[in-house]
């Protein structure tokens, strides 16, 4: 904020800035007070240092930090002399790290807090190079007793962070952001033009430039320093590097990084003993050679790729990172600066290739302004003189591309109130682009060479709406005719969710792609089907390689997952899609499914049969359930096919203990799996709405015995086709096994409620209707309980 303070005083306060510059269309994320986390840390004067009496390498140092009486610290750092300013954490206070500083004793002598290294205030050599890297600071800074440490060593900025959208580069730099307050706030951005006094010189006697290839190398600018003298940067420019998170290493590199944070145009300083025939060539790479870059590793290029060479290799990776000899060294005597602008894809298919992503290729790969490479280069003449760096050599070399033509955009005011729903008189619109640095002619709107983004009409709009303010635009009905309706595939699907919900299950979300360990998991046979299964060309990793063609194992992950988290017990669902592939290999059949898993509590296979029915029944669809043997996923018997005629709906049953191990859940789970477009094929749709009965019903009760293996399902069916369309309800209320019935037998009770809708049944049509259904039972070996 100091550094932006630079060039536009907001006047406003950090809350009020962040808001306001995030409603105009540069988004926020948060911010932060350099130093924050230091507390109760003041400056204090070494009064005395002396040997401490029990200890061979502790010094006992009075401290004067402000207060009433010197403090008494006990330190281990021999570098304390008498009259030095160090940074003092008195008693109760915090270091960098979040560490809490108490007073105490050291080896019997009394300690009132801890004098700083660099390292409890968070810093490096690189922000005072002076100071010692083991030993306290020592500071030479001017500064006062009792002042905060913050205040003392300029540790005190606030960093704002805000997330650039891939379309606005320009707002990658200092002078951006400046220019984006400025508007916002109604004020007047200061960007100074770089002076350069030069005299060391022409550059053009010390270096050729021949661009090869115009097409990825738009322009190209250099300039030269002759005496070079490195040392450490100033502190107020380490200060504003730091609060942007970069590390000051020397003068030169120094200035490189300040202008790219400062214009947004990465820089390249380099040594020109290094550069042989003291020319450099803008080329293609030749297919199969190396460069060895800066981080030290040997890297193999290709012919799309640009590189920086001489006569002999190439030197760097154009707009990624420079050689492993492009550097800046001690015995420097002359620095070639330069400032170029490489085409983005290029760049960005470069660096992805040789998977190195930078600074510098982060921001060339969005599209950067050739004209922004001569201001960036003459403000790192500016500093290296300001600096006192070097001299700078007279003229800069600039071979470039002819300047593209400005976009020119007709646009009316009639044309933007309407297409904004507004009433912003044309005055202002041209206030607010002229802010912008937009040109306005008449009806035509010239954007700036750093706004490659405003292509149309509808993005000048879009740049007079965010700075006039959305909320300041008022919201007006939609034109025309528009009308928001769901299909009933979709009003079918939100139904079955709410009343799974209101079964008192919880919905789930979980991803289409699984592993395909997960087939195995749940016991799928090797030549299954549901093997076969989309894979995926560029995966995140194995786990998640293939697209599901079950939803089983990814409810058996969530079930795993909540009960390994102790949960006692669970009630999910999710309407999930599974893929299946098809044979002309295109895109899969994407086929919705009714997913339910449950474990634990009063959770059992009647529970889950008994949300099936409720699901049945809200689609008026009488399902028929046939027991299911040879299912690898669930137990044996204990699973059920749901149908509807000769259509298989899906099927329900519990998990077979195997799979439940595999999963590493502990208790008995049940799963259910129902297509829910042959369910929504199958439903109901149109309710057909009768009298209330006008006749007496009668009951009768059937105890029956059957063979253990013989389906109740079977049993009411076949109680149903007899009794026909008198019967009006059938009940079962009693499931018996035991003795009384005999081994390998059930005894199994229904009530029956008949009823006609033209008349009261007797005693005896009831009786002979009973009988016609004792006789059906009787073919499938069930008989009347004696």
């Amino acid at each position: 904020m100091k550094w932006l303070g630079e060039f536009v005083d907001p006047g406003v306060g950090i809350k009020d800035f962040v808001a306001g510059m995030t409603m105009s269309g540069s988004k926020v994320e948060g911010y932060e007070v350099e130093g924050g986390e230091l507390q109760n840390i003041v400056m204090g004067k070494v009064l005395s240092v002396e040997k401490h009496p029990n200890a061979d390498t502790l010094f006992i140092c009075k401290i004067d930090a402000g207060g009433a009486e010197p403090l008494q610290i006990v330190t281990g750092a021999d570098n304390v002399v008498p009259g030095a300013m160090v940074p003092v954490a008195r008693d109760n206070s915090v270091v960098h790290g979040g560490k809490k500083i108490k007073k105490g004793k050291l080896r019997g002598e009394l300690s009132e807090g801890m004098l700083c290294s660099l390292e409890e205030l968070g810093l490096t050599l690189g922000d005072f190079p002076y100071a010692m890297e083991d030993g306290i600071f020592l500071v030479e800074e001017d500064c006062q007793i009792g002042q905060p440490v913050q205040e003392a060593i300029g540790l005190n900025d606030t960093m704002v962070e805000f997330e650039i959208t891939s379309n606005r580069p320009d707002c990658l730099s200092v002078i951006g952001l400046a220019r984006e307050a400025a508007c916002t706030w109604g004020k007047t951005i200061t960007v100074a033009k770089p002076r350069v006094k030069g005299g060391a010189g022409d550059v053009n006697d010390l270096l050729k430039v021949r661009v090869e290839n115009p097409q990825l190398c738009l322009r190209y600018s250099a300039a030269a320093v002759k005496n070079v003298r490195i040392g450490p940067s100033p502190r107020w420019l380490r200060e504003r590097l730091r609060a942007s998170g970069v590390r000051p290493i020397n003068n030169i590199v120094d200035i490189t990084n300040y202008v790219m944070l400062e214009y947004g145009q990465p820089m390249h300083a380099f040594d020109l003993k290094h550069v042989s025939g003291a020319q450099i060539v803008v080329r293609s790479a030749r297919d199969g050679e190396t460069i060895t870059t800066l981080d030290g590793v040997e890297r193999t290029l290709s012919p799309e790729m640009l590189v920086i060479a001489d006569e002999a290799a190439p030197s760097a990776v154009a707009g990624v990172m420079g050689g492993e000899f492009s550097g800046i060294y001690d015995d420097t005597q002359v620095v070639i600066f330069e400032s170029a602008c490489f085409d983005g894809p290029s760049v960005r298919m470069t660096a992805k290739k040789l998977g190195m992503r930078t600074e510098s290729s982060g921001r060339f790969e969005k599209g950067l302004d050739p004209e922004n490479c001569m201001p960036a280069l003459l403000r790192a003449c500016e500093l290296v003189e300001l600096l006192g760096a070097g001299d700078v050599c007279d003229g800069v070399i600039d071979v470039r591309n002819p300047p593209a033509e400005p976009r020119r955009i007709t646009v009316t005011p009639e044309w933007v109130n309407g297409f904004l729903g507004s009433d912003i008189p044309w005055e202002r619109m041209v206030s607010i682009l002229e802010s912008l640095e937009f040109q306005v002619e008449g009806n035509v709107v010239i954007p700036p060479s750093f706004r490659g983004d405003v292509e149309l009409k509808a993005d000048v709009a879009e740049e007079i709406a965010r700075i006039y303010g959305y909320n300041n635009i008022p919201s007006t009905p939609m034109r025309g005719k528009a009308e928001g309706i769901i299909s009933p595939q979709q009003k079918f699907e939100r139904e079955i969710a709410a009343l799974l919900t209101a079964q008192g299950c919880y919905e789930i979300v979980t991803y289409s792609f699984i592993s395909p360990k997960g087939y195995d998991r749940i016991g799928l046979p090797a030549d299954s089907s549901l093997r076969k299964s989309v894979v995926i060309s560029n995966p995140l990793g194995e786990d998640t390689s293939v697209m599901r063609t079950t939803a089983i194992p990814s409810m058996l992950d969530v079930l795993a997952r909540n009960y390994n988290n102790r949960a006692p017990e669970a009630a999910l669902y999710e309407i999930a899609t599974r893929y299946v592939p098809t044979e002309d290999g295109k895109l899969p059949d994407e086929i919705k499914q009714v997913m339910i898993g449950l474990y634990g509590g009063d959770n059992d296979f009647y529970t889950l049969k008994g949300i099936v029915e409720a699901l049945l029944a809200k689609a008026g669809v009488a399902g028929e359930y046939r027991r299911v043997e040879d299912n690898p996923t669930f137990h044996p018997g204990r699973c059920a096919m749901v149908t509807v005629g000769d259509t298989v709906l899906g099927i329900l049953g519990e998990v077979h203990p195997q799979v439940c191990e595999n999963y590493d859940i502990g208790a008995k789970a049940y799963l259910a799996e129902l297509n829910l477009a042959e369910l929504f094929a199958a439903r109901t749709v149109e309710l057909k709405v009768r009298d209330l009965p006008r006749f007496p019903a009668s009951t009768r009760d059937l105890a029956l015995v059957a063979d253990e293996e013989t389906p109740v399902g079977e049993m009411q069916k076949a109680i149903a086709d007899v009794a026909g369309s008198i019967l009006e309800k059938l009940e079962l209320f009693d499931v018996y096994r035991g003795k009384q019935v005999g081994e390998g037998k059930k005894s199994v009770a229904y009530s029956l409620t008949l009823r006609a809708n033209d008349r009261t049944l007797t005693d005896e049509e009831c009786d002979r209707t009973v009988q016609k259904i004792l006789k059906k039972l009787g073919e499938i070996g069930v008989e009347l309980r004696g």
